[in-house]
């Protein structure tokens, strides 16, 4: 026997959070009701769409940690040019570093201007 007057509308807490709960949620309640009442159709939504709720919770933590275990165990291409790109620099400026020592060295040479390893070989 369904109650009399009217039903107010659903809150916004009770809302699905599955697809399946939703479906559920347009059967109207009195209209799902059997003679002999064994299950309460508006318990059964609410429990399935906390338990879709926790089931998506649960597969969006999972990916998130695998994605990130991925991610920390091998640094990613950007990384990885980048410090290629900062060895390269390096490798140049190392290059221009011993050029420019051996043109200082010629022209102090040219001079006379040259510092000996020894200074006191002269003696």
């Amino acid at each position: 026997m369904a109650p009399s007057g009217t039903r107010g509308p659903t809150p916004r807490w009770a809302l699905p959070f599955a697809g399946a709960a939703l479906v559920l949620l347009l059967i109207p309640a009195a209209a799902a009701q059997e003679p002999l009442r064994v299950v309460n159709f508006q318990a059964l939504i609410i429990t399935m769409s906390v338990l879709g709720g926790i089931i998506l919770l649960g597969i969006t933590v999972c990916c998130y940690c695998c994605c990130r275990r991925k991610r920390s165990q091998k640094p990613d291409k950007g990384e990885e040019r980048a410090m290629r790109e900062q060895e390269e620099r390096r490798v140049r400026q190392e290059e221009r570093r011993a050029e420019m020592k051996s043109r200082h060295d010629e022209i102090r040479k040219k001079y006379g201007l040259f510092k000996e390893q020894n200074p006191y070989e002269k003696f």
